[in-house]
């Protein structure tokens, strides 16, 4: 995705926020669930997340327990220095990283913890559950910086009344 085109889908989505939230307000829950599978598929055979990452970027994933451990033991680390390295608490009581871009992200994009990953990053974005409909604040956020939910939420309203 070019630059220009990156910026051109930013501007139409933030734009686009009122509609979204009102669609997903009123949406019918199994319809939507319904088109998901489909247009999450559809979605990513166009978007390419190594080119973007911006979720990585920008954003962080709740580490909870079961996470801490797995990446803790993984990196060969006691679970308390992943926390004091990479972790703080959000206002929500959450661990999530200390700093943007992710510590884990590589200049290529690539996670170095991939396999081990929070299941926030491996379930991001929702395209494909209920948290799309569910959580609606988190769906507009995530459709102003992921063009794959972006994708989906412009299918979505053109496809379901």
């Amino acid at each position: 995705m070019m630059s220009d085109q990156k910026q051109g889908w930013q501007k139409h989505s933030a734009e686009q926020q009122k509609k979204y939230k009102q669609f997903l307000q009123r949406a019918d829950k199994n319809k939507v669930l319904k088109q998901l599978p489909a247009l999450h598929e559809e979605a990513f055979s166009k978007v390419d997340c190594l080119s973007c990452a911006a979720c990585c970027k920008n954003y962080s994933p709740r580490f909870k327990t079961p996470d801490i451990k797995r990446i803790s033991r993984h990196l060969g680390i006691k679970e308390s220095v992943l926390i004091e390295t990479y972790l703080k608490v959000d206002e929500e009581g959450d661990y999530v990283v200390k700093q943007s871009p992710c510590p884990f992200l590589g200049t290529d994009n690539f996670c170095s913890i991939y396999e081990q990953r929070p299941s926030d990053c491996h379930r991001f974005p929702y395209t494909d559950e209920d948290v799309l409909i569910k959580r609606h604040h988190l769906t507009l956020k995530n459709s102003s910086f992921c063009p794959a939910v972006y994708h989906v939420m412009e299918k979505l309203v053109s496809v379901i009344p």
